[in-house]
């Protein structure tokens, strides 16, 4: 498997962050990054682009 990762930054909320740990105790990962790249390359083969970003999927819980 190819080896390009980069260090990036995002901005998600503190609760997002808090769920990525969780996934990452529950599933014995080494860290959040991996749990996001899981989360990306599920997204990128078997997920629905069209559903994903919808304008009925497209919301923010924090925005109020």
């Amino acid at each position: 498997m190819a080896q390009d990762k980069i260090d990036h930054t995002f901005e998600i909320e503190s609760e997002q962050r808090k769920w990525l740990d969780d996934i990452v105790e529950e599933y014995n990962f080494m860290d959040e990054s991996k749990a996001l790249r899981v989360l990306l390359d599920y997204a990128i083969q078997d997920g629905d682009q069209d559903l994903i970003f919808a304008d009925e999927n497209m919301r923010c819980r924090y925005c109020g």
